[in-house]
């Protein structure tokens, strides 16, 4: 496990690397809890975040690897205006466009978590990783102004 931190003209980012196991959901959590600190935000808003994360690193620890060992990548970027969070793995990667509509019997346990993800964020992209095997969720959270 490793984590990266580092302040930029632009923000400041985290990046941290997790074992696709579940036990490991509350230390990205924890990350988020620790990040929104940095930024004052609404609990409701934070609560918010860290439901879509929690989905977002479900989705990868249970569809990505199929029982096998593998790593999620969670990168954190925290800006003025916005916190973008994006959630890649190096597993298998999607099958079905999340553009389309799914049928009934697809919307199972888990199958939501899409949907909350995207009722959550103001900004959301899903698909492969771009040069590497593996997919990329990422949402975004428009914040208001810090006053």
């Amino acid at each position: 496990m490793s984590e990266m931190a580092h302040v930029n003209g632009d923000g400041r980012s985290v990046r941290l690397t997790i074992p696709a196991k579940a036990e490991y959901i509350t230390l990205v959590r924890l990350a988020l809890t620790g990040l929104s600190r940095l930024r004052p935000l609404p609990e409701e808003t934070v609560a918010d975040l860290k439901l879509a994360l929690t989905e977002a690193c479900t989705n990868s620890i249970r569809h990505a690897y199929e029982g096998e060992e593998g790593v999620v990548d969670i990168t954190y970027l925290l800006s003025a205006d916005q916190l973008a969070i994006e959630v890649c793995d190096e597993g298998r990667g999607f099958d079905h466009d999340p553009a389309e509509p799914r049928d009934d019997d697809e919307l199972s346990e888990g199958g939501l978590g899409i949907a909350i993800i995207r009722s959550i964020s103001d900004e959301f992209e899903i698909g492969p990783r771009e040069g590497r095997r593996g997919s990329r969720l990422r949402f975004v959270k428009n914040l208001p102004l810090a006053g």
